[in-house]
């Protein structure tokens, strides 16, 4: 699987690129027999900035009409029409992800993980909205959340339900992140 990845950061120093790639690689691949047949591919094309909250409160009012920063907006390709099929060769585009680096600190510094644990949680979360996924109720929260505890946990990452757990397992193959 090919993964096209737009990367920005004003923090690079918490979260690497390389990490991100293979992370949403990873998880692309895993996903493949969950998705809707016109988003399986082959190759995907998805944007990703880690900025700040006043990036995001900006993002938040302008996209979706809503006051101050949240942690993670996702701008998906498809959300305002349908899907559109890449041509032969091209990559599936899923759209945008971006990250505060300033409220995952907050967050992270309340839940005991680090910085960068916290934007890992959080990318997998943009991805999942990116690919269908929505929350407007309990249940379907409680799902999406189980959901991403799978993707992080197939890839050796600690969970918000096993905080013991070693971020970087032996034989992780992201093993060489080094948390903050």
């Amino acid at each position: 699987m090919h993964v096209d990845l737009a990367w920005s950061s004003v923090r690079p120093d918490l979260l690497r690129q390389p990490i991100c790639h293979q992370l949403l690689r990873h998880w692309l691949l895993s996903l493949q027999p969950e998705l809707a047949p016109r988003q399986q591919s082959r190759a995907y094309s998805l944007g990703v900035t880690i900025s700040d909250d006043a990036t995001l409160a900006e993002l938040n009012l302008t996209g979706r009409h809503s006051h101050g920063a949240t942690d993670v907006l996702a701008f998906a390709s498809g959300q305002d029409g349908p899907w559109l099929a890449p041509g032969p060769g091209e990559p599936l585009e899923l759209g945008d992800i971006v990250i505060t680096w300033e409220t995952a600190e907050r967050q992270a510094g309340a839940s005991g993980w680090s910085v960068a644990q916290e934007l890992v949680w959080l990318l997998s979360h943009g991805l999942l909205h990116l690919l269908g996924w929505d929350h407007p109720d309990d249940a379907s929260l409680a799902a999406m959340l189980e959901r991403q505890i799978l993707l992080l946990e197939a890839t050796g990452q600690t969970t918000i339900q096993d905080r013991a757990k070693v971020w970087s397992l032996p034989g992780n193959p992201f093993a060489n992140h080094q948390s903050t």
